[in-house]
């Protein structure tokens, strides 16, 4: 089974000793590296052989913080500090977890386990492209709120791109669920058959759609627009 491919960034020495020597505990993680500037990290990064990275935030040169805002293709983050207050942060950042030093081990293993849970979904899904769910419906797993979701097919009514974000509106709740990635990506998890793109930050389900006209179609009281680029594909794939 493959291990995770791990690194730490941490710009005070002992703490990152620390973090180096408890990552090497843990089975499932490889860790290929520590830097002390989280600037020296960049070209590992970008050359995608990092799954997960343990980052601190305080730091002189670049906050971790902005680090991970400044990446276009980000790994699995967890966030390890001394300071409380950058929590909600973090939370809008969708990292895996955050950390408070001194970090017990314990808790160490508890985030690296719910990241090697992520790991192999998210391997699952690259290899399947969906997580099937017995029974006549599907579903696909996205990862929000510090936790795996899963969302069946049926339930879809749009996704709403938002830069590195989309939002997945459900017939099921109130409140769209939140993600970070991009509308291409969600994209790919999405039969063709049951939803198309309509706009460059829109993707809705087919069997969803209420009313239409040429230029915009309506999901339940959402008036959703139709681009110039899309319409085409629009009306090829959709028959009402």
């Amino acid at each position: 089974m493959s291990k995770i491919n791990c690194i730490a960034i941490d710009d005070e020495p002992f703490a990152l000793e620390i973090m180096a020597d408890d990552i090497q505990k843990i089975t499932f993680l490889n860790l290929i590296g520590t830097f002390s500037n989280p600037l020296d990290a960049w070209e590992i990064i970008k050359q995608g052989k990092v799954d997960l990275i343990f980052l601190d935030i305080q730091m002189p040169v670049i906050t971790g913080t902005q680090f991970l805002r400044s990446l276009p293709t980000p790994p699995m983050v967890v966030f390890t500090t001394a300071y409380q207050q950058y929590a909600l942060e973090g939370y809008d950042l969708d990292v895996i977890d955050y950390l408070l030093k001194p970090i017990p081990f314990d808790r160490l293993l508890k985030a690296c386990n719910k990241a090697e849970e992520l790991f192999r979904l998210r391997r699952k899904d690259k290899e399947a492209h969906l997580v099937p769910v017995p029974g006549e419906n599907e579903a696909f797993f996205v990862f929000s709120e510090y936790k795996q979701i899963k969302i069946l097919f049926d339930d879809v009514e749009y996704v709403e791109g938002l830069k590195d974000y989309v939002k997945i509106y459900v017939r099921t709740q109130q409140k769209p669920i939140l993600t970070r990635q991009n509308l291409k990506m969600m994209e790919s998890k999405l039969a063709k058959q049951r939803f198309c793109r309509v706009h460059h930050s829109y993707i809705v389900a087919l069997d969803k759609i209420t009313a239409f006209q040429k230029t915009k179609l309506l999901i339940g009281k959402k008036d959703i627009p139709i681009g110039k680029k899309f319409a085409e594909l629009f009306e090829q794939q959709y028959h009402p």
